[in-house]
């Protein structure tokens, strides 16, 4: 008998130690939500994403946590597939606010950004989102944050370089119909036409998988060069090569997203994908670039993706957990959110850079860093070109 009153002695104890640890970490608890499309063509980008905060969240949790006031805050966080669509990023976005998280990094393209906006202007949501759109983020979104710059901070320069490589005089852009799609070829027409290119688009539905017919389309125009612009990694991989197996010879260009590596692994060869310039998010030739690769498999005990795209969401990551630890609250997003436009931008691996977007969106809330100018000449792939960002406000 005695020996069983100890024994509940002992675990009453246990359970008072328990119940006196467990608040301070309980309050302590930073939830981050995560929101793009994981499946599908544009899972590439998703999943980029993904290991970004993964990665970002396990660095700072080793560390012991992320430095909130007096207290040392563990983050966890809720990853959401959205499918690239308006409709997933709206229902994630109402998943988040029932789980209580105040603090979103991700979507990825310009669909999930429609959906996703509405709703975290309504529960005052503070959203770290990548989209090309001409409204990506804007004064109607105060607590929306564009994670980096689209094709009006960056095509100017990749033009340039284009025609004077390849000596280009016209032009065809692809790109999917809907505003992921037309948003952006619009702005690369015009700015082709500005370094005096002639230039036209074409659109394809979202979700084609042969694209022969709009390949004998832009044949028919006798262009030479082609933009696959904002068109989904996988979607640009197949356009590619089968604008090769039609015969076109001219260069292919890629004023949209990063997608180099899985274009060169769909085609089949670096070689068979023939002269092609592009945007890339960072100059990867960069040694302090490359640190990220070594950093990521240190931390995460894998490698990292091949998606460059994850560079840009480890600084975006990084750049908002130093705004909540500078505010010293995991709850009041306005607060963050005035905090965020006045901190400086320097990042471990890509260096300074600045809050731009005044001009184009209205806003001073978009992060610009140093971008990168690719090129495969003559089937060979050369160093990526650095280029420094230009503040345009």
């Amino acid at each position: 008998m005695l020996s069983f009153k100890r024994y509940l002695l002992a675990g009453a104890a246990a359970v008072t130690v328990l119940a006196a640890a467990s608040p301070s970490r309980a309050a302590c608890e930073l939830k981050l939500g995560v929101v793009g499309g994981l499946s599908g063509a544009t899972a590439q980008w998703g999943n980029a994403l993904k290991a970004a905060v993964d990665f970002v969240v396990k660095k700072t949790n080793d560390a012991g946590g992320l430095q909130v006031g007096s207290e040392r805050c563990q983050i966890t966080t809720s990853v959401l597939d959205t499918k690239a669509t308006a409709e997933g990023a709206a229902a994630a976005a109402n998943q988040l606010v029932s789980q209580g998280v105040k603090f979103v990094v991700g979507p990825v393209v310009s669909p999930e950004a429609t959906g996703i906006k509405p709703i975290a202007v309504r529960n005052n949501m503070l959203v770290f989102l990548n989209s090309y759109a001409k409204n990506a983020i804007g004064p109607q979104w105060p607590m929306v944050f564009h994670e980096g710059p689209g094709p009006s901070v960056w095509a100017d320069a990749i033009v340039k370089a284009a025609k004077a490589k390849f000596n280009i005089k016209s032009v065809v852009v692809v790109a999917p119909n809907d505003q992921g799609g037309t948003d952006i070829a619009s702005v690369d027409v015009d700015v082709y036409k500005r370094n005096g290119i002639e230039a036209t688009d074409e659109y394809y539905q979202r979700g084609t998988t042969n694209f022969a017919a709009i390949i004998t389309r832009i044949l028919a125009k006798n262009p030479d060069a082609v933009d696959t612009a904002s068109s989904a990694p996988s979607d640009a991989g197949i356009m590619v090569k089968q604008l090769r197996q039609a015969g076109f010879k001219g260069p292919i260009g890629r004023l949209g997203g990063a997608a180099t590596d899985e274009i060169v692994r769909i085609v089949g060869s670096v070689e068979g994908v023939g002269d092609f310039y592009w945007y890339e998010n960072v100059a990867t030739s960069d040694p302090k670039v490359q640190a990220i690769y070594d950093d990521f498999k240190q931390v995460m005990g894998a490698p990292a993706p091949e998606n460059t795209t994850m560079i840009l969401w480890v600084a975006a990551s990084q750049v908002l957990l130093n705004g909540i630890s500078k505010a010293g609250t995991i709850t009041d997003t306005k607060k963050v959110a005035e905090v965020l436009r006045t901190l400086p931008v320097d990042d471990k691996y890509l260096g300074k850079g600045f809050w731009t977007g005044k001009s184009f969106f209205g806003i001073k809330q978009e992060i610009a860093f140093p971008f990168g100018i690719g090129m495969i000449i003559g089937g060979k792939m050369l160093p990526v070109q650095r280029v420094e960002a230009v503040d345009q406000d």
